[in-house]
C-alpha cells in the first residue's frame, strides 16, 4: 500500500470496525443473558397465572403454533393442557427451569407447584421465537453502527487528507523546483513534524549548492589552467615543427598534444551537458541543415582516410540547443571516422517518421525525427552495446583502431545530450554497411511536413567538399 492516506484510512477504519464488532459481540452476549432473564420471568408469571385459573379441560383457544404451551398435573393425572402440548409431561415435576423438545421445536420449560391446590403447572415457550425477538432488538441497536461505518470512513478520509495537506504542499514545492534551483524551502508556520523535514531538506540543498559551486569553480579553473598551457604548447610545437621538418618525434608530440586538448574539451563538454548545469534555451533547429553543417566541418578527417561520407535526409525541425546538438553530431562522426577503416563508408540520414498512437486510433499521431549514423567499420558486439555509453569505456580496448586512441567520453556525452532533449538512442548493426548503426529519435515539432519520396534531398561527399572549400 503506497499511499499514506489510504493506509491511515484503512488502518483507522479497521480498528474502529474491530472495536465495534467486539463491543457488539459483548453487548449481544449481555443482551441475550438479560433477555433470557426477562423471558424466564415472563414464563414464570404465565405459569402462576395458569395456576390461578380454574382449568380442568383442554384449552381450545390456544392455537397449535402458539409460542406458549402448558399442562396442569395433579400427581400423574393430567388435569388440563393447551392444544399444542403433548400427552406426556413437558418435564419433571421439579420446581425450576429446563428444556424440552416436542412438536419438532426446542422449548424453554418451567415447573411451578401451587401450594394451595397442589397442582403442578408445566409451561413452555418456544426458544426460536425468543431468540428471534432478542436478536431483532440487538440488531436494531447495532444497525446504526454498521450504517455509520461508511460515513465514518469518509470523515476519516477527509480528516487524514486535511492533515496530510502540508506534506503534499511540501512535495509539490520540491517537485516544482528546477534542476538548477537549490534555494531553501520557505514555508510559513510549518507543522511541528514538517519543521524537521524542511530543516533537513534545506540543509541538504545548502550542501548541494556548496558542492556545485565548488564544481563550477573547478570547471572554470580547469578551463583556464589547462587550455592556456596547451595553447602555448601548440604554438611552440608549431614553431618546432617548422624548424624540424619531417621529424617523427615532433609529429608524435603534436598528436599527443592534440589528444590532450581533445580530452580536456570532452571533459568540459560532459560537465556542461549535465542536467544541473544545463541552462540553455531551446530553439527550433533544422536538424538536417545542422547535420550537413557539422559534416562539412569534419570532412577533412574523412578525406585524410579516403572515406566516403554521404548524407541522405530532409528538412526536419526539433526544439533543442544548437551547440549541444552540434557536439552530438560531431562526436558521432568522430566515432565513425575513428572506427571505420581507410576507404570505408559513413552514411548520415535524417528522416521524419510517424509514431503510432498509444491509446487508440482517435489520438493524434505524433512524429519523431530520426538521426542515423552508419559506418562500415567492425561494428560493436551485442554484449557491449549498452556499455559503450558509459564514461571512459572503449569497445574492445580500441584494438581495432590504428590511429589516435580516444578517451571514452564521446558516446557518454552523446547519450547525455539525447536525454536532455527527451530523445532515445539505439545501437545496432548497419544493414547495408555492416558496421555500427546509431539511431537517435527526437520529438519532432508539429510544424514538420509529412515526408514524401519527392521531399528527400540527397547530399553526397562531393557537395560537402564544395561547401568546405567555399
Amino acid at each position: 500500500m503506497n499511499s499514506i492516506r489510504v493506509y491511515l484510512v484503512v488502518v483507522i477504519l479497521a480498528a474502529i470496525t474491530l472495536f465495534s464488532f467486539v463491543t457488539a459481540l459483548r453487548g449481544y452476549q449481555s443482551s441475550m443473558q438479560e433477555a433470557d432473564r426477562l423471558f424466564d420471568k415472563q414464563l414464570l408469571d404465565t405459569a402462576r397465572l395458569i395456576a390461578n385459573i380454574h382449568t380442568e379441560s383442554l384449552a381450545r383457544n390456544i392455537s397449535h403454533d402458539s409460542a406458549i404451551a402448558f399442562q396442569v398435573w395433579q400427581g400423574d393425572e393430567l388435569k388440563a393442557s393447551s392444544s399444542n402440548a403433548p400427552d406426556r409431561k413437558l418435564g419433571p415435576l421439579e420446581a425450576g427451569f429446563s428444556y424440552a423438545n416436542f412438536d419438532g421445536l426446542r422449548w424453554r420449560t418451567i415447573a411451578y407447584h401451587d401450594p394451595l391446590t397442589g397442582y403442578w403447572v408445566l409451561a413452555a415457550e418456544r426458544t426460536d421465537l425468543r431468540y428471534t425477538l432478542a436478536e431483532n432488538v440487538i440488531l436494531q441497536s447495532i444497525s446504526p453502527i454498521l450504517i455509520g461505518l461508511p460515513v465514518i470512513g469518509l470523515l476519516i478520509w477527509l480528516i487524514v487528507s486535511q492533515g496530510l495537506r502540508p506534506l503534499r504542499n511540501l512535495a509539490n514545492m520540491l517537485g516544482s523546483k528546477q534542476p538548477d534551483d537549490l534555494s531553501p524551502l520557505v514555508i510559513e508556520s510549518p507543522r511541528q513534524e514538517l519543521a524537521k523535514i524542511i530543516a533537513s531538506s534545506n540543509g541538504l540543498l545548502q550542501r548541494l549548492e556548496t558542492s556545485l559551486q565548488r564544481e563550477r569553480q573547478f570547471a572554470s579553473d580547469a578551463a583556464h589552467e589547462l587550455r592556456t598551457p596547451i595553447s602555448a604548447l601548440k604554438v611552440q610545437l608549431y614553431n618546432l615543427q617548422q624548424s624540424l621538418q619531417g621529424n617523427p618525434a615532433v609529429d608524435e608530440l603534436n598528436a599527443t598534444t592534440n589528444r590532450l586538448a581533445h580530452i580536456v574539451e570532452q571533459i568540459l563538454a560532459l560537465y556542461r551537458s549535465s542536467p544541473d548545469q544545463y541552462n540553455a534555451r531551446f530553439v527550433a533547429i533544422d536538424l538536417a541543415a545542422l547535420a550537413q553543417e557539422v559534416m562539412a566541418q569534419e570532412y577533412s578527417s574523412f578525406d585524410q582516410k579516403h572515406q566516403s561520407l554521404e548524407f541522405m535526409g530532409e528538412p526536419g525541425w526539433i526544439m533543442g540547443d544548437r551547440f549541444a546538438l552540434a557536439t552530438l553530431i560531431q562526436n558521432l562522426l568522430s566515432n565513425a571516422n575513428k572506427y571505420t577503416p581507410a576507404g570505408g563508408s559513413v552514411e548520415v540520414s535524417v528522416q521524419l517518421r510517424a509514431v503510432t498512437p498509444k491509446h487508440g486510433p482517435d489520438d493524434t499521431a505524433a512524429a519523431e525525427l530520426v538521426l542515423s549514423v552508419a559506418d562500415s567499420g567492425p561494428g560493436i558486439s551485442e554484449a557491449q552495446r549498452e556499455m559503450v555509453f558509459n564514461r571512459f569505456y572503449r569497445a574492445d580496448g580500441d584494438r581495432h583502431v590504428t590511429g589516435q586512441p580516444g578517451c571514452g567520453l564521446g558516446l557518454a556525452i552523446v547519450k547525455r545530450i539525447v536525454e536532455l532533449h527527451q530523445g532515445r538512442i539505439a545501437l545496432s548493426e548497419a544493414p547495408a554497411l555492416g558496421g555500427a548503426l546509431f539511431e537517435i529519435r527526437f520529438p519532432a515539432l508539429a510544424a514538420n511536413a509529412k515526408p514524401t519520396a519527392t521531399e528527400t534531398p540527397r547530399t553526397t561527399a562531393v557537395t560537402l567538399q564544395s561547401r568546405l572549400n567555399s
